[in-house]
């Protein structure tokens, strides 16, 4: 994995634990899309990005996703 997408995994994944719930939405972790943004600023699309990094964080089994924009932090 290259260390940039390790860094948006980990920003992603910090992001889902500052939010202190174990069921959040998309919504939820888009609040944080404009501190996401100053941390990557050579990335356009942030919320694709988002989507992706939550993905990434389900296939590694660190969320459940629920349905309809929903997830659980294992």
């Amino acid at each position: 994995m290259r260390v940039e997408k390790r860094g948006w995994t980990l920003d992603v994944l910090n992001a889902v634990r500052s939010l202190h719930k174990t069921e959040f939405s998309l919504t939820d972790i888009y609040a944080h899309a404009d501190t996401l943004a100053r941390l990557h600023p050579r990335n356009a699309h942030i919320r694709e990005k988002i989507r992706q990094q939550l993905q990434i964080l389900r296939d590694l089994s660190l969320l459940d996703f629920l349905g309809g924009g929903d997830y659980r932090l294992r």
